[in-house]
């Protein structure tokens, strides 16, 4: 049966996965592909709807017993963590009792704020809005939430719509930690057997290096999903997302991942793991 697969529209997963979705990738038969967002795609993980699909680290405690992480085609980095934003310059640094949206709950993103928000916010939010992330710029512009927690080309729009920068996650993260930022993960049904998860993985890496060798192959399949995105936006976002930890998590990228998920259970945001539930 063909694989069912299933990324988001943005630009890093498009470029990364375009040779195989599209049968380029020699010995790998393409998958069908589902194009959907973050929170979506960790839901139909949760309920283990789909063989492959892209989730957040933060989900990916709830379904490790299912799912196993594949060593290559997420999204991890540095510089490139989500922003708080707020409607004014100079707003109020302590959000102590106000109103922030953000992408998910169960989202990378929302570990990293609440883990920053920990010291930064002692006082406790006000109300955590759920929205998706496209709406979340606009409802801090036009005011229905105090601030805004984004993701994705957000860190290079958020201008546009008259916002400021409040914190970076990333920068935070980073300056605690020395690791890079992990956002995006590449999960796989583990009842697929271990040869085809390391077929699977094989297919993924050699993907992205065709994506690598000629980014212009990609170009028409990644700005037709990319929501109307100005194409010199859409190469920023590959820049940033895309980078040695998509073609291989390697140590730093497997410690990034075991410190997030240690830190957010000592917090009581995710369940702990065992230690060896992240091993391909």
């Amino acid at each position: 049966m063909t694989l069912q697969v299933a990324y988001s529209p943005c630009p890093n997963d498009t470029f990364v996965f375009h040779a195989w979705s599209h049968g380029l990738v020699p010995g790998a038969e393409a998958p069908e592909v589902t194009f959907a967002d973050i929170d979506v795609t960790n839901g139909l993980a949760e309920r283990g709807e789909l063989d492959l699909l892209k989730i957040s680290y933060g989900q990916l405690p709830w379904v490790l017993d299912e799912y196993a992480l594949l060593p290559c085609g997420g999204a991890l980095g540095r510089g490139c963590g989500p922003l708080v934003l707020t409607r004014e310059a100079g707003a109020p640094t302590d959000l102590t009792g106000r109103t922030v949206a953000v992408p998910s709950q169960r989202s990378t993103a929302y570990l990293l704020f609440r883990l920053w928000a920990a010291n930064a916010v002692p006082g406790g939010f006000g109300e955590i809005v759920v929205l998706p992330f496209h709406e979340i710029m606009p409802a801090v512009r036009d005011g229905r939430v105090d601030a805004g927690l984004v993701i994705h080309e957000a860190r290079f729009t958020y201008q546009q719509y008259g916002l400021h920068r409040l914190a970076d996650m990333g920068e935070a993260w980073e300056l605690e930690t020395g690791l890079p930022i992990p956002l995006g993960a590449i999960v796989a049904r583990r009842s697929l057997g271990r040869e085809r998860l390391d077929e699977l993985a094989a297919a993924i890496r050699s993907s992205v290096r065709m994506a690598w060798e000629d980014p212009e192959a990609s170009r028409d399949y990644v700005l037709a999903h990319a929501q109307e995105m100005d194409p010199a936006v859409a190469d920023q976002h590959i820049g940033l997302y895309v980078n040695e930890f998509t073609a291989d998590l390697g140590e730093a990228g497997y410690a990034a991942v075991r410190g997030l998920l240690t830190r957010a259970a000592a917090e009581g945001l995710v369940p702990a793991i065992d230690p060896g539930a992240l091993e391909f």
